[in-house]
């Protein structure tokens, strides 16, 4: 990213920072090598992970479905002019409205995990296409989203008896690995669990049509992670043994943004506390950096100063002292209007971002719009 900080100037003093640029043909990039690992499954991109509408265009562009959560997630599709066949509802748990709107736009799955939903779901939409979502157990992702949802592989056949029972239509299962996850083996797991269910199903008379495999594909932060071509082969492998004839969906969200943006942000001010350099600077906790918080990620920096490195801290913009994004860091002597770059800020940063202290949330522009 060294190289890059001319560009980054060019642009901090144009649009003024923070600022998060994203590139449409590193996206581009992204939906061709998952396209070619995985051919046979279709993706649906996540919303959730950044729903900039110029961003989600670029998904819809390519081709891509969208996975939605909410019905400001929904409205976003029907913005882009998507149907409801390119559209998933994905959140297990949904408000009776939610479910309304959803049937009247004609998504082409809703998703559940227990009796409740069913039954909700059977009140306000009779022949509703449903998928079972699985719980899965995964000690290597990041964010654990088993916690909160899935039901247990032992209860799937009798939920989705009671499913077809009061009208609705179970149409295969889904299942969510966990966001960041660095090990391919709970996909392979998961899969050999969901094929020995498909199998139940179909002696019971079931015909089952989707298997929906989720996201949680890693991108690189401060850390290594496998190379995704491994990572994603053994998954590939499985879905082209077992699932034939079976049309297989997934959900890449941070795969297809998290290192498709990154953030110029401006050092606004500097301290010595305890002997130790404190840097503030224009984004913070509140805003771009929401992704420590939530999504437990840690952002690598590159700097154009040189020097000697110490332990510093960087400091976001808000009153709160809990608003520091990087503590004992290694860094040169930075000044004041100093631009800075973290890479890998596409995901689950804007997303969860917010006014707090009244400070504008950071813009986001397309590189091709400079």
């Amino acid at each position: 990213m060294r190289e890059g900080f001319k560009k980054a100037k060019e642009i901090g003093e144009k649009f003024s920072t923070p600022v998060l640029v994203c590139s449409t043909e590193r996206i581009r990039e992204k939906y061709l090598l998952i396209r070619k690992l995985l051919p046979d499954v279709f993706p649906y991109y996540a919303v959730k992970a950044n729903p900039h509408p110029k961003i989600v265009e670029q998904m819809v562009k390519l081709g891509m479905g969208l996975d939605v959560s909410s019905p400001g997630e929904l409205s976003l599709a029907k913005d882009l002019g998507l149907t409801g066949e390119k559209v998933i509802y994905t959140r297990p748990i949904k408000k009776i409205g939610e479910i309304e709107l959803a049937r009247d736009y004609g998504v082409k799955t809703l998703i559940f995990d227990n009796i409740n939903e069913i039954e909700k779901i059977s009140e306000v939409w009779k022949g509703a296409p449903v998928l079972l979502r699985l719980k899965v157990k995964n000690p290597f992702c990041v964010v654990n989203l088993s916690e909160k949802f899935g039901a247990e592989p032992g209860q799937a056949k009798e939920l989705m008896k009671y499913a077809l029972s009061l009208g609705l239509k179970p149409k295969g299962l889904a299942f969510h690995v966990g966001s960041q996850t660095t090990n391919p083996l709970p996909y392979i797991e998961t899969l050999k669990i969901a094929k020995r269910l498909f199998d139940i199903f179909s002696s019971e008379g079931f015909e089952m049509e989707i298997l929906d495999i989720g996201g949680g594909f890693p991108v690189v932060y401060k850390e290594p992670v496998m190379a995704i071509e491994h990572f994603i082969e053994p998954a590939n492998q499985v879905v082209e043994n077992y699932f034939s004839g079976i049309e297989v969906i997934s959900e890449p969200g941070r795969f297809m943004i998290g290192d498709s943006c990154y953030l110029i942000a401006s050092v606004v001010g500097k301290a010595k506390r305890k002997g130790m350099n404190w840097y503030y600077i224009d984004d913070g906790l509140y805003g771009s950096f929401s992704g420590k918080v939530y999504d437990h990620a840690d952002y690598p920096i590159v700097t154009e100063r040189e020097g000697k490195k110490r332990p510093s801290v960087i400091a976001g913009p808000t009153c709160d002292s809990f608003d520091v994004t990087h503590r004992e860091v290694l860094l040169p002597e930075l000044e004041i209007g100093d631009f800075l770059i973290f890479p890998s800020m596409g995901a689950y940063t804007a997303s969860s971002a917010s006014n707090f202290n009244g400070i504008e949330k950071t813009k986001i522009i397309l590189e091709e719009e400079i």
